[in-house]
């Protein structure tokens, strides 16, 4: 059985928090001379090209375990929507808003968890999501001000990526996590490709031979995006989630420097203030979470 080893999972974590809002902002670079459909597309592919000699060295291979067929395609599709909402979101807004605003996704999931699940949700936490959620208006607001619907992008990328965690805890007891992004990345490349056959004048989906620089980012980008993903998984196998959980909000002001030295983008005063309210209200769930494991834990070790 594997110890768990903190400081290590800790630092796993930290390398997600530097390398995902690297991968967006790459994107959002991108997003102004290559077409959404290719972008996505090349996440995707370069995750599959990275991970596939890894399972096949393994000796793994790629079957499925029964009934879990339908539940990986619904994954990586929901994971394909997240991605291209992201990416769509930061064509129009700062890189920080667009992950403040993302990071209503816990207390999504906590109401998600609530009625469709039906898990044991308090008032405390149910009020924090209340906050919560003003907090993320209070970032929306001057942006839909500024460019109107494409603001909601981010929200989007909110419910699609609950969704997706609610699925992934579905298969992830059954699947490797290398296995599994291996998987999806293949599924991914095999979604996506119809489109470019099918679409081929779509600016979206339109195919020019980039030149070096573009290259070198696209190439950025299918990396970052799937080590960061591995980094997140790897975190887990040595640290608690408990402990790495308020760890995922670091992403947040990373973001905020790395946009503000890439597009020299800052918060307003009203964003700003949005970005700490949510997450004050994120860790406050978090706390109250860890507070109610220990109590239930307690009485188990008597």
């Amino acid at each position: 059985m594997q110890t768990d080893r903190p400081f290590l999972g800790i630092l796993l974590m930290l390398g997600f928090c530097v390398l995902a809002p690297l991968g967006d902002s790459i994107g959002k670079l991108l997003g102004a001379v290559i077409g959404l459909g290719v972008l996505v597309f090349v996440r995707f592919s370069i995750q599959a090209m990275i991970l596939l000699p890894i399972v096949l060295w393994r000796g793994d291979g790629l079957r499925l375990p029964p009934g879990t067929l339908w539940l990986v395609l619904t994954r990586t599709a929901l994971h394909i929507c997240g991605i291209a909402m992201m990416f769509m979101g930061l064509r129009y807004l700062p890189l920080a808003d667009a992950l403040a605003i993302a990071f209503v996704m816990p207390f999504i999931m906590l109401l998600l968890g609530h009625f469709v699940l039906h898990e044991e949700v308090g008032f405390h936490r149910l009020a924090a999501c209340a906050v919560g959620f003003g907090g993320t208006l209070l970032v929306i607001q001057p942006n839909f001000a500024a460019v109107g619907a494409p603001a909601l992008y981010p929200l989007g990328v909110a419910v699609v990526f609950a969704l997706f965690m609610l699925v992934t805890r579905q298969v992830a007891k059954k699947l490797d996590p290398i296995k599994l992004q291996t998987i999806s990345g293949l599924q991914a490349t095999a979604m996506l490709l119809p489109f470019f056959l099918l679409l081929p004048q779509h600016p979206e989906f339109a195919v020019a031979m980039p030149d070096r620089w573009t290259v070198f980012l696209l190439i950025a980008l299918g990396l970052l995006g799937t080590f960061a993903h591995l980094m997140m998984t790897w975190s887990l196998r040595f640290a608690p989630s408990a402990t790495l959980a308020p760890m995922q909000y670091l992403e947040i002001p990373i973001g905020t420097l790395i946009g503000w030295m890439v597009f020299k983008d800052l918060p307003n005063g009203l964003a700003a203030l949005g970005i700490c309210i949510t997450v004050g209200a994120g860790l406050y769930i978090i706390l109250r979470e860890q507070r109610l494991s220990r109590r239930q834990a307690a009485p188990a070790a008597e």
